[in-house]
């Protein structure tokens, strides 16, 4: 049973190491606890107090008046140091510790402007090498100095130079950190400090200008690095350094989850200065109108990202930019992101639940785990992002989505669904999107060779039957760029494949014309039928455009056409179709396949269901005329002819979609060769085919593409089926390839 703490005063209590998975400790007083290396995974902090007991917090601020005391006393020994090099009396040597005093003001100025533009780490970059010139040019004027008599006092004003300039930028950074821990009431010590000395001395060594500078440069420092320590502070990025250094020295001994396991921890309502969660593990933890969240001690997690934070905090982050961020684990549950921008970010295992994201951009960004559960992703651009088996799409809301960026010709980039009168139903998107994960990515890059593809896909099926390989997708990107994915056993290593297979590729690749005709003869026809398709892939980067921007979906439409015109003989049309859809039911991938019918249909209704489904297979059963065309029907289902010139140019246009075409009708033949000039594979019959011939070959063919197979492979099927029926017609359906 998870322990309760809740309320408990837990001040400097050591919980190190320990289980305490599910612990209660809302409203606990948690100051200085140590939680290093403990199992807090769904723990409950809501409303607890973190940060530094008070003996700490009194020793930290006593520490740091002593810092700021220290630097005003400096500040004065600075301010005091110039007019000194300035208004020195000694006249043998005037020129140069003025050259000397004018070189420490400029190089503080430099200094100063940088800083302020730049953040400290610049200035002090830029001070260094300001400081080392100086010094070269201090050291040559000694050197002058020395010729002319003078080589004590000029080598005196060499030393004082660079001892100006590197006690500058070393005091003005002392006092920046100390103000930033201690406060504006420290600063205020400390400025009161540095006047009072700066004065004292400027009386002991009684040089009127001295005094005056010393108070000036004092004050100047002190307020300077007051200013740079506010902007710390406040977050500037430019000044990060400062404002780390202050927040690590303020939370010493304060709580600390350094190592934790913060794994759906709920921090809601909690204070959380001065806490320490270096390498905490802050998977989905819960940080929701947190206090001081901005002054714990980050480390490498996502906290230190004051954008994330606020986030985190408020629950809003509408058009904000995350781009290439690790937001590993982040819990931006129920946060307004509606377009944000996410490109190539890491948003694996985050908490996405009830998240607005209407409008965000998700490219390339990293989903593995991720919970978009409740969700609404209406308007997301989703192009390449990564999702997995283990996202979650449980309740999304989602109308519609972009499968690409938008550009200013084009504001509406592959919008899914392609109608844009249609929207997603609910529950519908997570249908839609749910991609196969199993999948292996054959990537080629340079110079694609259709040939060894194909040859070498054959032989990894063939040596890792386990595997179950089978090509699901081909994708052309760019010139000289090709994808093949292929699904996988979901316990096989893909990355060993993928090895094996680019070993062979690159082998093949090399072989000479000669050697790889030999090696295709030892192969079956499949090797000539996948090359066939990659090679169509090539030349017709939208051939399987439509499964790869379904994110990877493969669902194929097969559109059945039938016509029998009440003036032509009958045909068993109905057994036809009835016999295709149930050995599609019996295949072992069905789920693939979609069937789409027509019946009696006339011209317009061919285009209109190609235009409809966009489908990869056609499948036409009625009668065929030879030379004169195919046989639909008119208005009163009375014979119309279409002529094989007609059909050939109107599937033309839909070459993109169709991969194969069968027409299961007498002396079919003729139109089967004039469309094979634009589509893959089409199928007639070369003179007279019975019923039963017709309807065996179709339930052959279908069953075979719904079990994977290729088209080739299917045909071979469809006429065996012909032939072991004992019926003699399995010659008469022939197979044209464009």
């Amino acid at each position: 049973m998870p322990q309760d703490y809740s309320g408990q005063n837990l001040r400097g209590r050591s919980f190190r190491g320990m289980n305490l998975e599910g612990a209660n400790f809302s409203g606990a007083d948690i100051r200085s606890a140590d939680f290093s290396g403990a199992n807090l995974r769904g723990a409950n902090f809501s409303g607890a107090t973190a940060g530094l007991q008070r003996r700490w917090a009194i020793l930290l601020v006593v520490v740091s008046w002593l810092l700021m005391g220290i630097s005003g006393f400096f500040s004065a020994f600075a301010g005091m140091l110039v007019p000194t090099l300035l208004f020195r009396p000694d006249k043998g040597s005037e020129i140069a510790y003025q050259t000397a005093g004018f070189a420490v003001v400029i190089i503080l100025i430099i200094f100063c402007f940088v800083t302020i533009r730049q953040g400290i780490q610049a200035g002090l970059g830029t001070v260094a090498f300001a400081g080392s010139g100086a010094f070269v040019v201090a050291m040559a004027i000694a050197v002058a100095g020395a010729i002319a008599g003078a080589v004590s006092g000029a080598f005196t004003m060499a030393i004082a130079v660079a001892g100006a300039v590197a006690g500058a930028f070393a005091i003005a950074v002392a006092v920046a950190i100390a103000v930033a821990v201690a406060g504006a009431f420290a600063m205020a010590i400390a400025v009161a400090i540095a006047v009072t000395i700066a004065v004292t001395i400027a009386v002991t060594i009684a040089v009127a200008g001295a005094v005056a500078g010393a108070v000036a440069g004092a004050v100047a420092i002190v307020l300077f690095s007051t200013y740079i320590s506010w902007r710390a502070l406040k977050g500037d990025p430019k000044h990060a350094l400062i404002r780390n250094i202050a927040v690590a020295f303020a939370a010493f001994k304060g709580t600390t989850f350094r190592n934790a396991n913060l794994t759906d921890t709920n921090f809601k309502s909690a204070t959380l200065k001065s806490t320490d969660f270096r390498r905490a593990t802050l998977t989905r933890t819960n940080f929701y109108k947190t206090k001081k969240l901005d002054c714990v001690r980050p480390g490498t997690t996502y906290l230190q990202k004051a954008q994330v934070r606020e986030v985190l905090v408020t629950g809003f982050g509408k058009d904000q930019n995350f781009d290439r961020l690790d937001l590993r684990g982040v819990n931006f549950k129920g946060a307004n992101l509606a377009d944000a921008s996410f490109i190539s970010a890491d948003l694996s295992e985050a908490n996405l639940q009830d998240a607005d994201l209407s409008r965000a951009k998700l490219v390339q960004a990293q989903l593995d785990g991720t919970d978009f559960t409740g969700a609404i992703l209406t308007g997301a651009y989703i192009r390449d992002w990564n999702i997995t088996s283990d996202t979650k799409f449980d309740g999304v809301r989602c109308e519609y989505v972009y499968m690409r960026l938008p550009t200013k010709e084009n504001p509406d980039p592959l919008r899914k669904p392609d109608n844009n009168k249609e929207v997603f139903k609910d529950g519908e998107f997570g249908d839609f999107i749910k991609p196969i994960f199993d999948t292996l990515d054959l990537y080629h890059n340079q110079g694609v060779d259709p040939r060894a593809i194909a040859i070498s896909f054959k032989q990894l099926a063939e040596n890792n039957p386990e595997a179950e390989l089978r090509i699901v997708g081909m994708e052309v990107r760019g010139e000289d760029k090709f994808l093949i994915r292929a699904k996988t056993d979901p316990n096989t290593d893909k990355s060993q494949l993928s090895q094996e297979y680019f070993e062979n590729y690159n082998q093949i690749k090399a072989l000479t014309e000669q050697e790889l005709q030999r090696l295709i003869a030892e192969k079956d026809n499949r090797i000539q039928s996948l090359e066939n398709m990659v090679s169509t892939a090539l030349q017709r980067p939208s051939f399987y455009a439509q499964t790869v921007e379904h994110n990877n979906s493969t669902i194929k439409t097969i559109l059945i056409l039938a016509a029998n015109p009440k003036t032509t003989s009958s045909l068993r049309l109905d057994e036809e179709v009835r016999e295709i859809e149930s050995g599609l039911q019996r295949a072992k991938k069905r789920e693939l396949f979609d069937i789409k019918q027509r019946r009696a249909v006339r011209v317009q209704d061919v285009y209109q269901a190609l235009l409809d489904f966009k489908p990869q297979f056609v499948h036409f059963s009625g009668h065929g005329s030879g030379d004169d065309g195919l046989v639909l029907e008119d208005e009163n289902g009375n014979e119309r002819l279409v002529t094989t010139v007609a059909l050939a140019n109107l599937f033309k246009l839909f070459a993109s979609d169709i991969e194969c075409v069968v027409l299961n009708a007498c002396y079919s033949k003729v139109q089967a060769s004039a469309l094979a000039q634009h589509i893959p594979y089409v199928i007639g019959m070369n003179k007279v085919i019975a019923d039963q011939a017709a309807i065996k070959f179709a339930t052959g063919f279908y069953s075979a593409i719904a079990s994977g197979k290729s088209v080739e492979f299917a045909y071979e099927l469809g006429c065996s089926v012909i032939q072991l029926e004992g019926i003699p017609e399995h010659l008469t359906p022939e197979l044209k390839k464009r």
